[in-house]
C-alpha cells in the first residue's frame, strides 16, 4: 500500500507538472498567426484569453508601431463590441512607395463587450504593407478587466531568449519566398496611403492552444501508463 501511495503521489505532482508547463502558454495576449512575410500584407488576430475567475475583459488597447508604422489597417467588426481606431503623426515620416508618411494608425481599441471568466475572444486586422528588413513587429497590449484590473502586455523579449513576465504580442516576420506568390502586391494594394477601418473576410482560429493542451493531457496518460506498468511488472515479480 505505501508502494501505491508513492505512486499515486508521483502522479499528482507529474499532473501538476503537466499543467503549469502548458496552461500558462495559454494566459497571455499573443497574436495568430504569429508570423508574416516581410513586404505583404496580412490578416491576424489578437486573441484574449480571460485570466481570472471573478471578473470579463471589457476593454482591449492594442498600439501599433510607429517606428515601422503600417499605412493600411482596417479592423472586422466584432459582434457586441465597439472599435475605435485612432491616428497619430509619426515622430519621423516614412517613406513608402506611396509616398512620404507621415501619420498612422497607432492605436486600436475594443470595448463595450465582455470576455468571460473560462472564455476567449479574437479581434482581427488586416494590415500592410510590412516593412522589409525587420524581423519582428511589437504591440504592446492592455487588458482591462471589469473590476478596474489593467495588466499591460508589453514586455519585450528577453535577452536570453526566454519569456517575459507580460509578453507584448509580437508578430516575427519572414523573408519573402523568391520565386513563391508574394502576400498582396502593390497592384492589388490600395490605391491611397489612408488608414481605413473596414470589415475583412472571416478565417478560422489558430489551434496552438488546442494543441498545447492535446500536448499536456498525452504526457500525463503517458505518466499514468508508466505507473500502471510499473505496478504490474511489482505484482508478476512478487508472484
Amino acid at each position: 500500500m505505501s508502494f501505491v501511495r508513492r505512486s499515486v503521489t508521483v502522479l499528482a505532482a507529474a499532473t501538476a507538472l503537466t499543467a503549469g508547463l502548458a496552461l500558462p502558454a495559454l494566459a497571455h495576449v499573443t497574436i495568430q498567426p504569429g508570423s508574416a512575410e516581410q513586404g505583404g500584407f496580412t490578416k491576424v488576430a489578437f486573441r484574449v484569453p480571460n485570466e481570472r475567475d471573478n471578473a470579463s475583459t471589457t476593454k482591449i488597447e492594442v498600439s501599433f508601431p510607429t517606428d515601422h508604422p503600417l499605412a493600411f489597417v482596417s479592423v472586422k467588426p466584432v459582434p457586441g463590441w465597439d472599435v475605435k481606431v485612432t491616428e497619430g503623426k509619426l515622430p519621423k515620416p516614412v517613406t513608402t512607395e506611396y509616398g512620404e508618411l507621415d501619420e498612422a494608425v497607432t492605436k486600436v481599441v475594443w470595448s463595450g463587450g465582455k470576455v468571460e471568466p473560462g472564455q476567449f475572444q479574437e479581434f482581427e486586422v488586416s494590415m500592410g504593407k510590412l516593412p522589409e528588413g525587420v524581423d519582428s513587429l511589437m504591440f504592446p497590449t492592455k487588458q482591462t478587466y471589469s473590476n478596474g484590473e489593467v495588466v499591460d502586455w508589453s514586455e519585450a523579449p528577453k535577452a536570453d531568449g526566454s519569456e517575459a513576465e507580460h509578453p507584448a504580442p509580437l508578430l516575427k516576420l519572414t523573408p519573402a519566398a523568391a520565386n513563391g506568390p508574394a502576400a498582396t502586391t502593390a497592384a492589388t494594394a490600395p490605391a491611397a496611403a489612408t488608414p481605413s477601418v473596414a470589415p475583412v473576410a472571416a478565417s478560422g482560429s489558430s489551434s496552438d492552444g488546442t494543441a498545447r493542451l492535446l500536448g499536456g493531457a498525452g504526457l500525463v496518460v503517458g505518466v499514468i501508463g508508466l505507473v500502471v506498468g510499473f505496478l504490474g511488472l511489482r505484482r508478476r515479480l512478487s508472484a
